[in-house]
């Protein structure tokens, strides 16, 4: 793998029970799942905030990052793991939930706003820059009128989804995992096409 590529894959999410499966941690639930395929075991890492886990051997390995932080001090430990392995910002992938992409859609951006999410303004502070890659998962907005959004959306992300909804959002795992392992012989752009295009069969 080249030093332009994937190294460092983060999931945002928060810790504990209470929130495992949520709305809010669809990242970490991919990061499981790719950990479960590879039969990665997450450990503990107390200077990198979070639990980590490697597959791959040599110049392909590939690091996972979930921070143990909660989501709005993310970038404390994306930042620690940059610097303690000693990545570039163009290698790392963030995965993170988005409630303004509806529930079966995944958007991959190379730079921008945090869009009002905490976990990625946290990483923006962090690294001091938003040229970063970052893949959104849709998990839909609470309610289309403005102010009953507002009112439920802290209880819309750390709601969990429902078994139709998970339905969904297992195909969406499958397809992002696909395309990370794809990347090593496909370029971004190609990649980038892909996921943006997606829809599941069962929408």
């Amino acid at each position: 793998m080249s030093s332009d590529e994937l190294k460092l894959l983060v999931g945002l999410g928060n810790p504990g029970a209470e929130y495992h499966k949520t709305r809010h941690n669809v990242g970490f639930m991919v990061l499981e799942e790719i950990a479960k395929k590879n039969n990665c075991i997450f450990r503990e890492s107390k200077k990198l905030f979070g639990t980590t886990c490697t597959y791959g051997t040599g110049l392909e390995k590939t690091r996972l990052l979930m921070p143990k932080t909660y989501m709005n001090e993310s970038g404390k430990s994306v930042r620690s793991a940059r610097d303690w392995f000693n990545f570039e910002n163009h290698q790392l992938i963030v995965l993170l939930d988005d409630m303004d992409l509806p529930l079966g859609k995944i958007r991959v951006r190379s730079k921008g706003s945090s869009g009002g999410h905490n976990g990625l303004k946290s990483i923006i502070n962090h690294l001091g820059t938003a040229e970063f890659k970052r893949l959104k998962i849709g998990i839909g907005p609470p309610s289309d009128e403005q102010k009953e959004r507002k009112s439920k959306t802290v209880s819309h992300v750390l709601g969990r989804f429902s078994k139709e909804e998970f339905l969904v959002v297992n195909f969406i795992i499958e397809e992002i995992i696909n395309c990370i392992e794809s990347i090593k012989s496909n370029n971004w752009e190609k990649i980038t096409t892909r996921i943006n295009s997606y829809k599941p069969d069962n929408l």
